[in-house]
């Protein structure tokens, strides 16, 4: 991409497909949370879906950033099909660790002794796990080709799979809301699975066509060659690191489960999780922006500035939902959460008013140093991160403080650190002509 293409407005228009994307899928969560709230034993239901997703989504970790790797690394015939089985590969390890969590006494290891999970809420967290045991393998899948599709600008499609995605997820929470006779645990995990295999149905589809046109037998060759030992140590950082950014999760569960009114904070946590997950939902849309534009130095100056824009405006988004009735009525209106657990979840917010902004920068770093290919400063960061985490949590639990603040301090103070950290690093790549903090340039 030649430097005088790369305006603002060129960023934005290749951002935001992936953005839409990212925002219908975050509002997948609050939609099932809605429903749940309107059925009986809601604290309860809560609670244990908030587990069976928080474990899902770090058995997933591995392939998350298989999306990051596609963008980056698969160009030509040789590459994508090296891709293609290294995927498979990953898939059908991660479906075997489900299945043993879900079916085997390991569930019991994991979630009741490991977690502290409350009895009353691990026998509803067993069920929801062992329908969402091809969780990750779907997903593995669906990144893989995403990625591809980004690497040649299709970005649309992906906004529009995401579509397809909470659109059926609707349909499915929907029906079993009014016609289905399990508890609401049951109903949410049916409805994850049903929109992530619409979404990679849809995506395996419209990406067939640009397979056939790019990757056919004898088509161009690309300049540097990619083995799977290169691949394989390429991603293991970037896996490590997703692994470590949601072991968050479970860790968070963890310290909730051992302080005071643990069956409402788990409850709460949910839906604060939700929130804090729309509101980066367009700091997440950000590396593989980052991965597939930037281009050397020329490319460097507006891709900060569109980096340190989004944080700004992320900044006075969330001003504006802790300061305006705009988080009651969502808590309390559309959620329709019980007095005490939305209170929670009320008190908690202004604590995060500059997460998703530190999300947007950290976002930017990450893109830079996995198209720099280096992968390990990515993984180290995260490291940080979740020390940061486990040191403040572990504080919080000798101190018995409130469950809740002691995740948002925890949660807060790793992102800073990594945030300084990846700056550190990628200030160490750059000449000494650039700066990370130099005026930008208007693109």
């Amino acid at each position: 991409m030649h430097k005088k293409l790369l305006t603002q407005r060129y960023i934005f228009w290749f951002w935001l497909p992936m953005f839409a994307s990212w925002l219908l899928m975050t509002a997948e969560g609050p939609l099932i949370s809605a429903f749940t709230n309107r059925l009986p034993n809601e604290v309860i239901m809560l609670a244990a879906q908030g587990i069976v997703i928080s474990l899902s989504v770090t058995i997933e970790s591995p392939i998350i950033n298989l999306l990051a790797t596609s963008t980056a690394l698969v160009k030509d015939r040789a590459s994508y099909l090296i891709m293609r089985r290294f995927t498979i590969h990953w898939m059908i390890g991660l479906t075997i660790i489900s299945v043993l969590i879900a079916f085997t006494p390991l569930f019991d290891l994991v979630v009741v002794k490991a977690l502290g999970t409350p009895p009353e809420v691990a026998v509803w967290v067993k069920p929801g796990m062992q329908i969402m045991i091809f969780w990750s393998a779907t997903i593995g899948w669906r990144r893989f080709l995403q990625g591809i599709l980004i690497h040649f600008g299709h970005t649309r499609k992906m906004a529009w799979g995401t579509g397809i995605r909470l659109t059926v997820s609707a349909i499915v929470v929907t029906s079993l809301f009014f016609w289905g006779p399990w508890a609401a645990v049951i109903n949410a995990a049916w409805t994850w699975m049903a929109g992530v295999v619409a979404e990679a149905a849809y995506i395996t589809v419209v990406t067939l066509p640009l397979i056939e046109n790019k990757f056919y037998e004898g088509s161009p060759v690309a300049k540097e060659t990619l083995t799977y030992r290169e691949l394989f140590w390429f991603h293991l950082p970037l896996a490590a690191t997703s692994l470590l950014m949601l072991m968050a999760q479970p860790m968070v569960t963890f310290s909730l489960n051992r302080l005071p009114d643990p069956t409402i904070s788990l409850a709460a946590w949910p839906i604060l999780f939700q929130i804090m997950l729309i509101s980066r939902a367009a700091a997440l849309a950000l590396p593989e922006v980052i991965i597939a534009l930037s281009d050397g130095l020329p490319t460097f100056p507006s891709l900060r500035r569109f980096s340190v824009l989004m944080a700004g405006g992320l900044t006075v988004w969330m001003a504006f939902l802790i300061f305006s009735p705009l988080a009651d009525f969502y808590i309390f209106t559309v959620q329709d959460m019980t007095a005490e657990t939305g209170s929670l979840v009320i008190n908690a917010l202004p604590l995060f008013l500059f997460f998703p902004a530190m999300a947007a920068i950290t976002s930017w770093l990450r893109g830079l140093l996995i198209k720099n290919r280096t992968t390990t400063a990515v993984n180290w960061g995260m490291g940080l991160n979740l020390s940061t985490t486990a040191v403040v949590l572990a504080i919080g639990l000798s101190l018995r403080s409130d469950g809740l603040a002691t995740a948002a301090v925890a949660l807060n103070l790793a992102a800073l650190l990594e945030l300084i950290y990846l700056g550190w690093r990628m200030q160490g790549i750059l000449p000494t002509t650039h700066s990370l903090v130099k005026r930008w340039a208007v693109a």
